[in-house]
């Protein structure tokens, strides 16, 4: 079995996206309340990926879950869409920006950390330090930039926005085998409705019909888009692994910056891209390989025929791989490189 570059791809790709939402924001926000935008770009991407959707199936189609995959769901929801969001503003009334930039580059430790002590995702130290490196290469983008003042109540906060965002990667990891579309443009209805909500009861005005558009174009892409790409990292990866390659995102969105609104090259720029690139570099040739059991396994998801999906079909099938409908798996022992992806959940003695 082949590792799945395409899902390493996609970690990156959804970080690149979102990486370039911040510069853009800063140009779009003026003196909009940090709510009405975080609300109006999530709502840009469950309006946009809903109607995609809808024009692609022409149905609403729900995604058939476990009920304790929609408890996963709603959890990842709440924490990450909802929480987490309120948390951070919160914790921006007292703490600087840079601040901020720098303490956000704890969600990928989180997520590592939940993902390896919680959900038991297999990990070694070649993973470890391959993430370190990554975070570092954050802290060096952002720290010449950090104030030394501050609050440590807002900076609590802020952490704290950051564990909820880990707890929403892990648990939207649970239900990446649905569809991504579904997934990406219902969290991105409830928490933008959610947000946008909150501002107006605080007095945020509404902007003008142009900075709206404008706002929810690029919460199409920057959250939306994004999203989906995430989750199909997370089917391929698990939490860990895609929450490291997300963490490339400052440096993305710095690089962009630079290249496109012309903005100086950071303080350690060329150092954090160095230390980005080598940790990348560390999980790129990782390969995990050993013998392994999978139980009895009945979902849907996008598939081929690979050496877990060896079944028939019910329905007539036109041969176009990969498609997606209901299988079942029988029981497995077989060794092979892999990902804690979708089909690997096994322990490592």
């Amino acid at each position: 079995m082949t590792i799945p570059r395409t899902a390493i791809v996609a970690a990156l790709a959804a970080a690149l996206l979102f990486g370039a939402t911040t510069p853009f924001a800063k140009i779009l926000a003026g003196d909009m309340s940090p709510l009405l935008l975080a609300g109006l770009l999530y709502l840009g991407s469950g309006v946009g990926l809903w109607t995609w959707r809808i024009v692609r199936d022409r149905r609403l189609e729900v995604p058939q879950l476990a009920a304790r995959d929609w408890w996963c769901f709603a959890g990842a929801i709440l924490a990450g869409g909802v929480i987490a969001p309120i948390l951070l503003l919160s914790g921006l009334q007292q703490s600087s920006a840079s601040n901020a930039s720098l303490l956000l580059n704890l969600e990928a430790v989180f997520t590592a950390v939940i993902a390896w002590w919680v959900f038991r995702e297999n990990t070694d130290r070649r993973l470890v330090l391959g993430m370190l490196l990554i975070v570092a290469g954050g802290v060096v983008l952002v720290w010449p930039r950090a104030a030394s003042g501050g609050s440590a109540y807002g900076a609590l906060l802020i952490v704290g926005a950051c564990v909820c965002w880990a707890i929403d990667n892990n648990l939207t990891r649970k239900v990446a085998a649905a569809d991504a579309d579904f997934i990406a443009g219902t969290k991105g209805l409830i928490a933008g409705a959610t947000n946008l909500a909150l501002a107006i009861a605080l007095g945020a005005v509404i902007p003008a019909p142009a900075v709206v558009l404008s706002a929810m174009s690029l919460g199409l892409l920057g959250y939306g888009v994004s999203l989906v790409l995430y989750v199909l990292a997370l089917r391929g990866l698990g939490a860990a692994r895609a929450g490291a390659y997300f963490s490339t995102a400052p440096f993305l969105g710095a690089t962009l910056a630079v290249l496109v609104l012309h903005e100086s090259t950071p303080t350690g720029f060329w150092l954090s891209a160095l230390l980005m690139a080598v940790g990348v570099a560390m999980h790129l040739t990782e390969r995990h390989t050993h013998t392994h059991s999978h139980d009895r396994l009945a979902h849907a998801h996008p598939h081929t025929h690979d050496a877990h999906h060896q079944h028939e079909h019910d329905e007539p099938w036109d041969g176009v791989e990969p498609h997606t409908h209901g299988h079942r798996h029988d029981a497995l022992t077989h060794e092979h490189a892999h990902y804690p992806d979708v089909h690997h959940h096994h322990s490592h003695g």
